[in-house]
């Protein structure tokens, strides 16, 4: 198994539009697979930085002058342009979610399949980890991880539940919290509630929507005009924002109309949502749900 598949690759890539002395950033390096295929398209003097913070992605550095990985969560991304001189640049990459290494490095517990410790952490300097969410967060805040980010009705009788078990023994591992949640698992659809439970505590963890939401304005700001962003999302939550950040430049309301009801955009939406084809998916599962778009800074 490779450490991540890179999902919609060439489609990903291809969206930058790539300029051979430009200056792109892959926010979500992981294996480096999609920054292996800028490297291939830039020139001599281009140049690529990709974020990550699992420490275990530095074991992943490309050995190309051309290329900076900085080992820092991308909500911080202007932050860290700036530290090495980059003000602006030509494209951006994201390739949201959980990679295929995190999913099978089972300690990390971030698979339903494996029986580990409630960790969750994409970093692990992070102190927020999956045990402190399901042990110590009070019952309004258990109903607010599992129905805002897993968007499971039932989130009030999960919390309760939780925090009945916890006052027995403290919940240390994936298989006692899915013991607890066991009556909320029918035999038919078992994995997929388990793995909405699972995303939404994962999401709490890493503060997902948040990165996100700091990432998109972030990347406007950075964006030259007619830069472009290449986005691919997982789940419906993710590629709502992205979805709503390109077409107004927000996350929630309406934009302010001038007098004749029309309002300014921040982005040129570039083609149709992609999504990938069966032959993919076929070769790696963990591209199923995945979605693409593409948008050019106005």
């Amino acid at each position: 198994m490779e450490y991540h598949n890179p999902v919609l690759l060439m489609e990903t890539v291809d969206g930058l539009d790539i300029k051979p002395d430009g200056v792109y950033v892959d926010v979500t390096f992981g294996g480096g697979g999609h920054s292996k295929e800028i490297l291939k398209r830039l020139g001599p003097d281009g140049r690529l930085f990709g974020f990550d913070q699992d420490e275990d992605a530095l074991a992943n550095a490309l050995d190309d002058e051309r290329f900076t990985l900085i080992n820092e969560n991308f909500r911080f991304i202007k932050r860290f342009l700036r530290f090495h001189g980059v003000k602006a640049v030509d494209g951006i990459l994201a390739d949201l979610g959980v990679s295929s290494h995190q999913f099978d490095v089972a300690e990390r517990g971030f698979s339903t399949r494996f029986d580990a410790e409630l960790d969750m952490r994409m970093s692990q300097k992070n102190d927020l980890s999956a045990y402190k969410v399901v042990n110590e967060y009070d019952e309004a805040n258990l109903r607010r991880v599992f129905y805002d980010y897993g968007e499971l009705k039932n989130a009030p009788a999960i919390a309760r539940v939780i925090l009945e078990a916890r006052e027995i023994e403290e919940i240390k591992n994936t298989e006692q919290l899915k013991t607890v949640l066991s009556r909320f698992l029918p035999a038919h659809k078992s994995h997929k509630i388990l793995a909405q439970m699972y995303q939404a505590v994962r999401i709490e963890v890493n503060q997902e929507m948040d990165v996100l939401k700091e990432f998109l304005e972030q990347s406007l700001e950075i964006l030259k005009p007619g830069g472009r962003l290449s986005v691919i999302s997982y789940h419906s939550l993710e590629d709502r924002l992205v979805k709503r950040y390109i077409k107004n430049g927000m996350f929630e309301g309406e934009p302010e109309r001038d007098f004749f009801g029309n309002f300014s955009v921040p982005f040129k939406t570039i083609g149709k949502l992609i999504v990938p084809n069966d032959a993919e998916i076929r070769i790696n599962n963990r591209a199923r749900s995945a979605k693409l778009r593409i948008a050019e800074k106005i």
